[in-house]
């Protein structure tokens, strides 16, 4: 049990550092909220690790990221972006390992949980703390529509990526094997 701990925190500051170093590429080239690339090693994750780890990786990156990079900035957008990531990785390490739901349909359902997860807490954020945000319904459509190139990276690659771990025998739906 220790081993398989350790080895999820390994690969919990694994997909932590890939959610720092993509987000500063693709913001180099201007793509940044375009291409969501903070998005795709936090939903990996939540297919390799279990729940906390997913959830943690989640929540520590958007953080981490604000601290060490100014992205994003830290009101109004980490807030929503902090729980919205961690929806991600818990819905996809519950969808994917717990209810053994195949690839795609995690991987849609954990976005779609994410989504409305950001829009509650923008709607918490503009009722409660007066933060300049869109209406939840006009946050979430916006955001989809802004980020067509980045869900259909998203859709494309992370299954590639989740059928080619397990086929190397790297991860199984039970837990990691490296």
């Amino acid at each position: 049990m220790k081993n398989k701990s350790r080895k999820e925190t390994v690969l919990s500051g694994f997909f932590i550092a890939l959610g720092l170093i993509l987000p500063t590429v693709f913001h180099t080239f201007g793509g940044g909220s375009t291409f969501l690339p903070m998005h795709i090693p936090v939903l990996i994750a939540g297919f390799v690790l279990s729940l906390p780890f997913a959830i943690a990786v989640g929540a520590i990156t958007p953080i981490l990221s604000s601290l060490l990079t100014g992205m994003p900035p830290a009101f109004p957008v980490l807030p929503f972006m902090v729980f919205e990531l961690a929806a991600y990785g818990a819905a996809t390490s519950l969808l994917y390992k717990k209810f053994k739901l195949n690839v795609y349909i995690s991987l849609i359902c954990s976005m779609l949980v994410g989504r409305i997860i950001s829009s509650i807490v923008v709607w918490v954020l503009a009722t409660f703390f007066m933060a300049k945000l869109p209406s939840p319904i006009v946050f979430i459509t916006g955001a989809i529509a802004q980020g067509i190139p980045g869900i259909i990276i998203q859709i494309v690659f992370i299954p590639a990526i989740v059928f080619a771990l397990e086929k190397s025998n790297l991860i199984k739906r039970e837990g990691i094997i490296v």
